[in-house]
């Protein structure tokens, strides 16, 4: 008997690290992290990655609202002063599901919130997971020879349910994430 039971916690022992493992493998991650200029502004290019879960992909097609924000900063380094921030700025995307017409309509708040409306839900997460072109800040309000630091981060925003539906989609709290913050150093 003391045999099994050992056998049986060495099991739930290496599953339980297993399935550790494979929950952090599809941790969520920015990448294709881009800085680049226009004539007149700095801009940058992101990308969210292992963002859509089955988890999440199951709630997004129960109709839920889902938002993505990405949170960007940029500051000047000072050495031994506090650094000076030169922008700080959050964008939202939010995807919705419409059962009844079997389409996605996604906002973007750095779109003016237009919606854009789409029946493929690669197109929806691809939507949902990139953020173009977006000014960082002017190259006027930057000087030569200084440096620079930007830092971003996406995080899964918390969805506010009507009371009744709190009961039914416990499982809401299971899908969240919160990317590490990516920093960019640059001189200008």
């Amino acid at each position: 008997m003391k045999r099994m039971k050992r056998q049986i916690a060495a099991f739930l022992v290496v599953t339980l690290f297993f399935w550790q493992g494979s929950a952090l493998a599809q941790e969520a991650r920015l990448s294709d992290i881009i800085v680049s200029n226009s004539h007149d502004d700095l801009l940058i290019y992101l990308k969210v990655e292992g963002a859509f879960t089955e988890k999440m992909r199951r709630v997004v097609f129960s109709g839920v609202p889902t938002t993505f924000s990405f949170l960007v900063t940029m500051e000047r380094v000072r050495g031994a002063w506090m650094n000076e921030e030169i922008a700080d700025f959050k964008i939202s995307h939010t995807v919705k599901y419409n059962n009844m017409k079997k389409e996605f309509t996604i906002r973007r708040s750095w779109e003016d919130d237009k919606p854009i409306v789409t029946k493929s839900f690669g197109e929806a997460k691809k939507l949902m997971s990139e953020v173009d072109n977006i000014r960082l800040v002017a190259l006027n309000k930057l000087e030569k020879g200084l440096r620079y630091q930007i830092r971003a981060k996406a995080e899964l925003s918390d969805i506010t349910l009507p009371f009744y539906l709190h009961y039914l989609l416990f499982f809401v709290s299971l899908w969240k994430f919160e990317t590490e913050w990516y920093t960019i150093d640059l001189t200008y």
